[in-house]
């Protein structure tokens, strides 16, 4: 398992930024470069089980571990969650997915550090960004 950290400046304030990420109808927007169709199941609450879904129905089942409102979201992996079963030992048990909210010259830093494996190392560096320049176009307009 290695860390690594992504980072992008958006011209909004944090609690825009916020919304975005969290958003019911602008999630699935800025995480279709991972998986077209994605979803989210969660009331984003510290403790609350989180299930990440891909336009099939599968993905990760996790836990928000901790929840600070426009300032930090920690996401704990729990395993991999596939045709309704809960994988609970798979590898990526125990990562997380962290974001943080800092304002920076009355703009938003968005820093998310991640937890991965070395295989997916590759696609996480291609994707992240793509990802996160769907938050900012968001955010920003």
């Amino acid at each position: 398992m290695k860390r690594q950290q992504f980072k992008i400046t958006i011209n909004a304030a944090r609690e825009r930024v916020w919304d975005v990420l969290l958003g019911t109808d602008t999630y699935p927007k800025w995480t279709a470069p991972f998986a077209e169709g994605s979803s989210v199941k969660t009331d984003w609450k510290k403790g609350s089980k989180t299930l990440f879904l891909d336009g099939q129905g599968s993905g990760m089942v996790s836990e928000i571990a901790e929840n600070i409102p426009n300032e930090f979201l920690s996401i704990r992996h729990l395993g991999e969650y596939k045709d309704g079963v809960e994988d609970l030992e798979s590898e990526w048990a125990g990562y997380l997915e962290n974001y943080t909210l800092n304002t920076v010259d009355g703009k938003t830093e968005l820093r998310v550090d991640i937890d991965l494996n070395e295989d997916y190392k590759e696609y996480m560096l291609k994707t992240w960004p793509q990802a996160l320049d769907k938050v900012k176009e968001m955010a920003e307009n």
